[in-house]
């Protein structure tokens, strides 16, 4: 869960890889990157598409699709190409393989059920956060979200808390390379006001988002750190602006998530 992954490699980092590490599969890298084009895109694509997409050349892509195709993991239509239902179970062999994920999901289905409002927990994939496990009260705000699902890290309250366990040189070196586009009004994009945000995180022991990622949505988050010390994810809670304000949110919400916290800590 610890180990951050480096994702878009260009093609001389690719080949000099595989001149230093001969178990490597250059062929398997290209598939998966194909896979994630397709999460990048939303939408089918052709080949001339992905390739762009993936920095890969046509007929690499090509040969990577027609054998996707096969085993069943993707469709084609036309000049167009789509993943297929098959591919779902990729997602699902990590939930249900995932210890910390097995482990936190009925813990968040109480937080849930105590606050009547939405628990998530995420970890960090480079620039973005990707939630691994959620639970909803049926009165909670739905934004949409489920495990899968991708925030950017500097716009989001596990985002921050995630970053703020990460050494200060690879943060910046994330948030310089990184997109940082307004989603809001209130969405904070320069680099000095999100390592404001990061460092107050991480003496606090929390983060709030509040309507950065989506008006009328404010969100807490604290961070989850294994027997080493080391933040392998964040838990949060949801809430509407209508319901709560930023202090009630500290007030009633920043309690129960150390309490489900402590929950999981000391099962990991």
């Amino acid at each position: 869960m610890g180990c951050i992954v480096k994702h878009g490699r260009d093609q001389n980092e690719t080949d000099s890889a595989a001149v230093v590490d001969r178990d490597y599969v250059i062929a398997l890298e290209k598939g998966l990157a194909i896979i994630e084009a397709f999460g990048r895109l939303r939408a089918s694509a052709t080949l001339t598409e992905i390739s762009e997409m993936t920095g890969n050349t046509k007929a690499s892509v090509r040969r990577s699709l027609h054998t996707l195709c096969r085993l069943g993991y993707a469709l084609q239509t036309g000049r167009q190409f789509q993943l297929a239902p098959r591919a779902l179970r990729l997602g699902s062999a990590f939930v249900l393989s995932d210890d910390l994920t097995r482990l936190a999901q009925p813990i968040l289905e109480m937080a849930a059920e105590t606050t009547r409002e939405s628990a998530s927990m995420a970890v960090l994939d480079m620039q973005d956060v990707v939630f691994v496990a959620r639970a909803t009260h049926r009165r909670s705000l739905s934004v949409g979200l489920s495990a899968g699902a991708r925030l950017p890290a500097y716009a989001s309250a596990t985002g921050r808390v995630l970053l703020a366990g990460q050494p200060k040189d690879w943060t910046l070196f994330i948030l310089n390379r990184m997109n940082r586009p307004m989603l809001t009004a209130k969405t904070k994009t320069q680099i000095a006001d999100v390592l404001g945000q990061i460092e107050l995180a991480k003496q606090q022991g929390y983060a709030i988002c509040d309507q950065e990622l989506e008006l009328g949505l404010r969100s807490i988050a604290v961070p989850i750190s294994d027997r080493q010390g080391r933040v392998v994810a964040a838990m949060s809670l949801s809430v509407a602006t209508s319901r709560m304000d930023i202090a009630k949110i500290i007030e009633k919400l920043l309690p129960e998530l150390e309490r489900a916290k402590q929950k999981l800590t000391v099962l990991i």
